[in-house]
């Protein structure tokens, strides 16, 4: 472009179309968006409608977006300008009578300090970048943000990306192209982001970097605009009215051709108007560009863009209202955490009382199953005690057997040991009571597992009581739980001495009156039936006490275990004297050390049978008594107990004046988030006030 030219069309401005009513919810969201950024990374972004902008180095983007703006205020140079995404807020702001200055930009990291000089932007822009990516062609995914109120822009939000590079230079990584791409995606990829494709003419743009990742991003091309920059600089006798046809590669929103500042021309610092009206002229007047006007131009651009950003906001008011009433409801139960700021000690103790009230609530709820964040997926509080008492402990006892861990040599080794030296005459109690006594000893074990099985359980449901005004006294919450823990330790210790105790009762008194109990009668009559079964089946067992192989028994409990009568001795008297034809003294072999009984005779098998009945009537007996009244103990010295007395328990412990101010201290953190969060609900409030507004204007209008 002459320098002629420049000077002929320096005083004309860039026309800038009228903002639209879509456009004036930008202002809100821009201001949304600068409030949600710095609110922490547990808060969800909202998608907001913005544009990208994405092409190659060197493929004109800058010129693209100080043209929208109407101001030089981008780092400028050979390699690599843009390293950092560069979210650009344009606000619409009327000139006032009066103003001193009509424009402005102001950065967020700067806040309230407002940059009148577009080259002070600039430098900023440059010095922010090599703060935070490096001096030496470094790249980072940290946003800047940057807002331009000006009378002559749209109200929109650009987003300026770092250029598609393939060859790393400076301090850039081997992978720059990769990492580039994943940055570009990353916005593009939104469905409320429109993709601005810059594509210079005097390169491949079949090939182009920025319409391939826009395909990817937006296969359907509804989201995507090209824009072919240096149309003034093609090879002459060549042009792309193909491509701004949409006959190459189709766009559903199309393409728009534009003419850009050279290099010469940002040296010489030629002003933006005066290469837009070197643009105009140039469309006018080309033989093939000047037929396709309604596609080329900056100002044709701005308008199309204008366009496009209304119709989709219309497109996505309904899940943006969605959004932030989503949104508005999480701050609304934050800053109901958060609560008032704390006032007088009355104030203090109305609050205690009311999260110590709320806590005791909640825990009971669990355990009695009335809470209302109950699960659907697995057992939760209380029907985890009932599936710890009934279908863990009592049926666990079932599976018992009383004469599991006892062999027979075992019961007939205890019978003979209680007969001493001699043949017991009757059925032998004492080796049945020793016994029966060891195997209710054994129902100890699992009745006090079952005590500590719901101790934990009542940990947990302490554990998982949410009182969302506790989330505030980190304090608090830590002696709550030292209390609760002692608490329950407390409500252990009288279930335990009463589960010991009926264990010890059953063991010290064996009652064979209860009327549940087999009896010695009917066990062997039971015996003697085992005993005929197993002989029919097996080389009858050897009788210790019969006359003769012929003789018979009877059988009852008096003769059970009597001794037969002695039949007369053969041999010589003891004592008498040997005569010395007789052969020397027989010596016997000592005894062992550990004496265990070798054979079983019948009379024995008898007995280990009805030791067994005997021992097995009486154990169940028990074993019912201990399946009933175990839980029983559990849930009144324990459970029921805590339930009954722990607020009366918190409240002796913390409810004292001079631990007020200890026990309600909230995280440091804590206020400034409240502010932060109170901040944001008045925007969100006026966000969905204006998102309404814009919604019945729309719905007027349609």
């Amino acid at each position: 472009m002459g320098e002629k030219a420049m000077e002929v069309h320096s005083s004309a401005t860039a026309p800038r179309p009228s903002v639209t009513i879509g456009s004036s919810l930008i202002p809100m969201i821009n201001k949304l968006q600068d409030i949600l950024a710095p609110v922490g990374s547990d808060m969800p972004q909202i998608s907001l409608p913005q544009v990208a902008v994405v092409g190659s180095q060197s493929s004109g983007k800058s010129s693209v977006l100080e043209a929208l703006v109407g101001r030089d205020f981008l780092p400028r140079g050979r390699d690599i300008c843009t390293r950092r995404p560069l979210v650009l807020m344009l606000e619409n702001r009327a000139a006032m009578p009066g103003d001193e200055h009509t424009e402005w930009g102001e950065f967020r990291h700067l806040p309230s300090k407002h940059f009148y000089d577009f080259s002070a932007i600039r430098r900023e822009i440059q010095a922010e970048t090599d703060r935070e990516a490096g001096l030496n062609k470094g790249v980072s995914d940290k946003q800047i943000r940057l807002k331009i109120t000006s009378p002559n822009v749209l109200n929109m939000t650009l987003v300026d990306l770092p250029g598609i590079t393939k060859v790393p230079v400076g301090d850039q990584p081997r992978d720059i192209e990769g990492m580039v791409r994943k940055m570009i995606m990353h916005y593009i990829i939104q469905q409320n982001c429109i993709i601005l494709a810059v594509s210079p003419a005097n390169s491949d743009l079949a090939n182009s970097d920025a319409l391939q990742m826009a395909r990817e991003a937006d296969p359907t091309g509804f989201r995507t605009i090209g824009v072919i920059t240096k149309l003034d600089i093609m090879d002459r006798g060549t042009d792309a009215c193909d491509f701004l046809l949409g006959k190459t590669i189709p766009l559903q929103l199309g393409y728009v051709g534009v003419v850009n500042r050279s290099q010469e021309d940002i040296n010489k610092n030629r002003g933006i108007a005066a290469a837009l009206a070197y643009e105009e002229k140039f469309f006018n007047r080309h033989p093939v560009y000047s037929n396709l006007l309604d596609h080329c131009g900056m100002p044709q651009l701005a308008r199309k863009l204008n366009q496009i950003l209304e119709q989709h906001i219309r497109r996505v008011l309904p899940d943006l209202k969605a959004r932030l009433n989503s949104q508005m409801v999480s701050v609304s139960k934050e800053l109901q955490a958060y609560g008032l700021p704390l006032g007088t000690k009355m104030d203090q103790g109305m609050i205690l009382l009311n999260i110590l009230t709320k806590y005791c609530e909640a825990f009971a709820a669990m355990v009695e199953g009335k809470s209302q964040e109950m699960s659907t997926k697995e057992l939760s509080g209380g029907a985890r005690i009932h599936y710890i008492l009934q279908s863990i402990f009592v049926k666990s006892l079932e599976g018992v057997d009383p004469s599991d861990d006892l062999t027979d040599d075992d019961i007939r080794t205890a019978i003979q040991n209680a007969s001493g030296a001699k043949n017991a005459l009757f059925v032998p109690e004492v080796p049945f009571e020793n016994l029966v006594r060891r195997q209710i000893a054994r129902l100890l074990d699992p009745s006090c597992q079952c005590l500590r099985f719901v101790y934990d359980e009542l940990v947990k449901i302490s554990r998982a009581c949410e009182v969302i005004e506790l989330q505030r006294f980190p304090v608090l919450r830590k002696h709550m739980d030292e209390i609760m823990i002692n608490f329950l330790r407390e409500g252990a210790k009288p279930a335990q001495r009463m589960i010991e105790n009926l264990i010890e009762m059953e063991v010290d008194c064996i009652n064979t009156s209860h009327p549940c109990f087999i009896g010695g009668k009917k066990a062997s009559e039971l015996a003697m039936q085992q005993l005929k079964a197993q002989q029919g089946s097996r080389p009858q067992l050897k009788n210790e006490n019969s006359v003769s192989s012929g003789s018979t028994r009877t059988w009852g409990i008096p003769s059970i275990f009597a001794s037969s009568t002695s039949g007369v001795q053969s041999g010589r008297p003891f004592g008498e004297r040997h005569s010395e034809s007789m052969p020397s003294t027989i010596n016997l072999r000592e005894p062992p050390s550990i004496l265990r009984p070798v054979e079983t005779t019948e009379n024995e098998a008898a007995e280990i049978i009805v030791t067994k009945l005997l021992l097995k009537s009486y154990y169940d007996i028990v074993r019912k008594n201990i399946q009933d009244l175990v839980p029983k103990a559990i849930m009144h010295f324990l459970v029921n107990s805590t339930i009954k007395n722990l607020q009366t328990g918190f409240i002796q412990k913390l409810y004292r004046e001079n631990l007020f101010e200890e026990l309600l201290k909230e995280h440091d953190e804590l206020d400034s988030k409240r502010k932060c969060d109170q901040k944001l609900f008045e925007v969100l409030k006026q966000s969905l006030q204006t998102l309404e507004k814009v919604e019945f204007d729309v719905s007027t209008q349609t």
